[in-house]
């Protein structure tokens, strides 16, 4: 408190929430809850007083509620150290966060259901990148008995939000998100889970066209090319996983990898000579290499700019090899966490394409 607001009158509770933008009943709430005390009480009247000094704290304390923050860590982001109140903001984002794509899923459940099926959405993207797009997010389609155990897997996601267009697909081991931009934008937000079998075929189709315009109303999607002819897609029923709560709960990056993308593929290929389900592969990542090893088989040494601490992981090759062959560019990025989180395999110069990928357990 400086020597004028030392000197400055206390400013009475009406005064005082007017300046600092809280109601004179929040404030006596605070006062009841010992979060924010007035500088005096006047003892015949009971009249709260409140210093100017006060303010920067009432200002800090409506804004931490406005965002949701119940009081007690309202008080600890207030009066705890930094790290703690960097704690308790994190917490509240991720929860935050993971209500928000909880509401979103069950409004959208429940205008699928009403009488239409929902709204109308539509976009228009590039033929070409529409036929790419589609090959990357193939590999994370689930297949065999995995489909069989969770069928709604064996979809994409062909989704319409805002000025994006993204496809969507996962298999539990792989979770792979391409964003198109879209244009010409109308309607919408739209969704529609598509079976993997009905787009074999649609990215041939799709170059044969220069724009591509993607219609999705009542859970199905209507393909048009610009010379006319069009794909009808019937919409497949179940809930597809709510990949943004996927997405928004990776914990932070702790190393990054980039790497000649052909010479990894070539490296794990040539220790996939077991089919599917082959034998694990062991990745050191280091300061300047990436280091392939299986079994007391000498390690291969690749090339590498890594940032971060030294990690060490272990990957079924059936699994990653998909991965890196669905990425795009001479480079792949690698962003690991721990041993234990998914890898977020990127194409170094396309970021609207990610791919999360499962290590397996060491010693597996």
């Amino acid at each position: 408190m400086n020597d004028e607001d030392d000197d400055a009158p206390l400013l009475s509770i009406g005064a005082f929430a007017r300046c600092v933008g809280l109601a004179p009943s929040a404030l006596r709430f605070y006062d009841d809850c010992d979060v924010l005390r007035p500088a005096r009480v006047d003892e015949a009247t009971g009249y709260r007083y409140y210093a100017r000094a006060q303010r920067p704290r009432a200002v800090a304390l409506r804004r931490l509620r406005a965002a949701g923050l119940p009081l007690a860590e309202a008080a600890a982001v207030l009066d705890g150290e930094p790290e703690e109140a960097r704690r308790v903001l994190h917490g509240h984002l991720l929860r935050t966060r993971d209500l928000a794509e909880a509401t979103r899923a069950a409004v959208e459940e429940i205008l699928r259901t009403l009488p239409g099926g929902g709204g109308r959405a539509a976009a228009v993207v590039g033929g070409p990148e529409l036929a790419g797009a589609l090959r990357q997010v193939a590999p994370a389609v689930a297949r065999g008995a995995a489909r069989e155990e969770f069928p709604v897997l064996g979809n994409v996601l062909i989704e319409l939000d805002g000025q994006e267009v993204r496809l969507v697909a996962t298999d539990r081991y792989r979770l792979a998100v391409r964003v198109l931009p879209g244009r010409s934008m109308a309607g919408g937000p739209g969704r529609a889970l598509v079976d993997a079998d009905l787009l074999a075929d649609v990215g041939g189709w799709a170059l044969r066209g220069t724009d591509v315009r993607i219609e999705v109303e009542g859970g199905r999607a209507v393909l048009r090319a610009d010379d006319g002819p069009e794909r009808a897609l019937p919409g497949a029923d179940g809930a597809f996983p709510s990949y943004r709560v996927m997405l928004d709960a990776l914990a932070p990056v702790r190393t990054r990898v980039i790497t000649d993308r052909g010479a990894l593929r070539a490296a794990l290929d040539g220790r996939h000579g077991e089919g599917e389900g082959g034998s694990v592969v062991r990745v050191r990542a280091e300061e300047r290499e990436l280091a392939l090893s299986r079994g007391d088989s000498p390690p291969t040494a690749l090339r590498a700019v890594c940032t971060g601490p030294p990690q060490d992981l272990v990957f079924d090759p059936a699994v990653l090899l998909p991965a890196l062959e669905a990425s795009v560019g001479p480079d792949v990025l690698l962003e690991i966490a721990s041993a234990a989180e998914p890898v977020v395999v990127r194409s170094a110069d396309q970021g609207s394409f990610t791919m999360l990928v499962m290590p397996v357990h060491d010693g597996v």
